[in-house]
């Protein structure tokens, strides 16, 4: 059986983009170049690697269990490519990040932006969305690592409790509740809620915390965007709960306050999830070794970032 390299990185990118289009682009080569590969692959095989739904093909179970083998041998290969690509030991190669939001945009720019110091020629991308995104895009091999601010339950993955944060009710410097002394629950019942769409862990660690003191909230206003809830909040359109890291400006500058409601506990953790399968190359292994470094030296929350701990 004499299976090519070019037929795995082929399978591999149909897999990921469930269309022979893109992923003929995404490789840059044609799609009948694509789809030759893939029936050849199939062939040697003697096994249908994806089910075909018009323009999509979807990966079966053949193809699943397909997947990390493919990833792994790709990621090898590309490793000892890299390592005869120079005369030192610098570590190069591309290192693919995902991260539920509050993380991606608030938290890892920074981050990455030490280690790319540390590792210049690391090409890092990183890509921002809902703990539901990053689950799912570890599962197809997209990414990676991953950081998320929800919970993950998929057997899949190794779920690693990376750092902590604190949520905090959030009120426009004008809302009436800026000048109560004590906030008490039914003070919560009426408001405006503005929140994240389902999925997103922010919204998930809210509503758990809410359900045994006054039940689902009312949503007015969902958004997939911390930034554009902030806007809406001191606007005055509504409250929301968002995460102190967000804030920290907003907070220093007076346009947003953070309630104290010592009745929820909105504390969460920031988790790191990688693939059992996925082969960790010398690359993402220093990279995993570089954040539960930050970790470790880390305070345990965000305490001296927030600036204010809304439970006491």
């Amino acid at each position: 059986m004499a299976i090519s390299l070019r037929q795995l990185e082929v399978f591999v990118a149909v897999a990921r983009e469930e269309n022979v289009t893109r992923a003929a682009e995404t490789l840059r080569i044609s799609q009948s170049a694509v789809s030759m590969s893939l029936a050849e692959l199939e062939r040697l095989l003697g096994e249908k690697l994806f089910d075909r739904r018009g323009k999509r093909v979807l990966v079966n179970d053949q193809g699943r269990a397909l997947i990390p083998k493919a990833a792994a041998v790709l990621a090898r290969v590309g490793e000892i490519a890299t390592f005869f690509s120079g005369s030192d030991d610098q570590l190069r190669g591309v290192l693919k990040v995902g991260a539920s939001s509050t993380i991606g945009n608030y938290l890892l720019p920074r981050i990455l932006g030490d280690f790319s110091q540390l590792c210049p020629d690391v090409r890092i991308s990183l890509d921002v969305g809902n703990t539901e995104h990053i689950v799912r895009d570890l599962l197809h091999f997209n990414i990676d690592i991953g950081f998320i601010e929800g919970h993950c339950y998929q057997e899949q993955l190794e779920v690693i409790p990376w750092r902590q944060d604190y949520l905090a009710v959030h009120v426009g410097a004008e809302h009436p509740l800026v000048t109560k002394k004590s906030i008490i629950p039914q003070d919560l019942q009426q408001v405006r809620w503005i929140l994240r769409e389902p999925g997103s862990g922010t919204r998930e660690i809210f509503e758990a915390a809410l359900a045994g003191i006054l039940g689902s909230p009312a949503v007015s206003l969902e958004l997939g965007n911390t930034e554009a809830i902030k806007e809406a909040v001191e606007a005055g359109i509504g409250v929301s709960c968002l995460s102190l890291l967000a804030t920290r400006r907003a907070r220093q500058s007076g346009a947003l306050v953070a309630l104290k409601t010592p009745f929820l506990d909105l504390r969460r953790d920031f988790y790191l999830l990688i693939h059992r399968e996925k082969y960790q190359s010398k690359l993402l292994r220093r990279f995993r070794s570089f954040c539960e470094e930050i970790s470790h030296n880390a305070p345990e929350s965000f305490a001296a970032e927030t600036e204010v701990d809304p439970y006491k």
